[in-house]
C-alpha cells in the first residue's frame, strides 16, 4: 500500500482515536484534529514522538472555513490528503418532545455541517488530484429511527447517508471514493456516558450478538475502505451493529 495522507476529525474521541491509530499503524501520514486539541496531540506524541508522520490541529467541524484552513495547513505540512475521515459529532441525549430549537440546531449544524464541508473542501482537493478516499462515520440511529442519543442525533446522522451518496456521485469519476460506516452501540467512552449505568446492561441484553461492538474493528473497517483498491466500493453504507438493524 502506498503511504497516504490523512485526516481524521474527532480524533481526540475514543473512536476517532482508534481510527488513528490504525491509519498510521497503515503507513499513512495522519493529523488528528478535534476541538480537544490537547488530547489529540497526545495520541499524536504516542504515534510519532517527533511530529513527523502524526500531528495536531485544532479544528470546529461547525464551520466551513475551518475546514478551508485545515486544507490549507496539511498541505503546507505534507500535501493534498488522500484520506478524509469524518468522524467528529456532538452526542447529546434528549427528551424527543421536549427537545427545544437551539440544542437542535446546534446538534444538526455541528453533525451536518462536519460531514459536508469535510466531502466538499477535502474532496474538491482530492478530486483535482485525481485520488482520494472519504469516510464518514454515520449512525445505526439515523437507520432506525432510534432516539437513545437524542432525536436531533438520530435525524443528523441520517442526513449524513443521503450526503455521503451526494459526493460519491459527484466524486467518482475524479477518482475520489465516499462511503459511510454506521455503527450501533460500541464499547466506547461516549456510549456509557450517554446510557445511564442502570440501563447500560439492557442496552446489551438487547443487542442480538449480546456484546457492545468492538471500535477496533471499526477502525479496520475505515482502513479497509481506504486502501487503494477500495476504487469499486462508493456511496455504501457499511453497516456495524450486531445484529440491531438488518436489511
Amino acid at each position: 500500500m502506498t503511504a497516504g495522507i490523512a485526516v481524521v476529525t474527532g480524533a481526540a474521541g475514543g473512536m476517532g482515536g482508534h481510527i488513528a491509530r490504525r491509519l498510521h499503524r497503515d503507513g499513512h501520514r495522519v493529523l488528528l484534529t478535534d476541538i480537544a486539541v490537547e488530547v489529540a496531540q497526545q495520541i499524536a506524541d504516542e504515534l510519532s514522538p517527533d511530529g513527523s508522520t502524526a500531528r495536531a490541529a485544532a479544528l470546529d467541524v461547525a464551520h466551513r472555513d475551518n475546514f478551508v484552513k485545515t486544507l490549507g495547513d496539511v498541505q503546507s505540512l505534507w500535501g493534498t490528503p488522500t484520506i478524509m475521515v469524518n468522524n467528529a459529532a456532538l452526542t447529546q441525549a434528549a427528551d424527543l418532545m421536549t427537545l427545544d430549537e437551539p440544542d437542535f440546531t446546534r446538534v444538526l449544524s455541528t453533525n451536518v455541517n462536519s460531514i459536508f464541508f469535510g466531502c466538499q473542501v477535502f474532496g474538491a482537493a482530492m478530486a483535482s488530484d485525481g485520488y482520494g478516499r472519504i469516510v464518514n462515520m454515520a449512525s445505526l440511529a439515523g437507520q432506525n429511527g432510534g432516539t437513545a442519543t437524542g432525536a436531533h442525533y438520530a435525524t443528523s446522522k441520517g442526513a449524513i447517508l443521503t450526503v455521503t451518496k451526494i459526493f460519491a456521485k459527484e466524486l467518482a469519476a475524479q477518482g475520489v471514493t465516499v462511503n459511510a460506516i454506521a455503527p450501533g452501540p460500541h464499547d466506547l467512552p461516549v456510549v456509557k456516558a450517554t446510557v445511564p449505568p442502570d440501563k447500560l446492561d439492557a442496552v446489551v441484553a438487547g443487542i442480538p450478538v449480546g456484546r457492545l461492538g468492538s471500535p477496533e474493528f471499526v477502525a479496520d473497517m475505515v482502513g479497509l475502505l481506504t486502501a487503494e483498491n477500495a476504487y469499486f466500493v462508493t456511496g455504501a453504507c457499511w453497516d456495524v451493529n450486531g445484529g440491531l438493524f438488518v436489511r
